[in-house]
């Protein structure tokens, strides 16, 4: 099985300059820099997306959980004279 495989990317002429420059700076290959940022950009939307499912069903579920307006109201408090205690889940 091959360790990488081959795929063609459309980019703007701006981004192809940006990264001609940088490769040329860092001294590694387009395709270097380009497979960097795919794997990069995949890992981390990868662990959002599955942490945005995993709400959702944590959601769905009937568990208990936080209005969003609660968390809105504590997150405004941080750094005041009147900081609010953390929200509980309503049991």
């Amino acid at each position: 099985m091959p360790k990488t495989t081959t795929m063609t990317v459309r980019v703007s002429p701006e981004v192809s300059e940006g990264l001609e420059a940088l490769a040329r700076d860092t001294k590694r290959s387009k395709a270097y820099l380009a497979g960097e940022a795919i794997a990069d950009f995949v890992e981390r939307n990868s662990w959002q997306v599955a942490r945005i499912k995993a709400a959702l069903e944590d959601a769905r579920s009937g568990s208990p959980g936080i209005p969003q307006v609660q968390v809105e109201e504590w997150m405004d408090s941080w750094d005041t004279d009147q900081e609010l205690p953390r929200p509980e889940a309503k049991r």
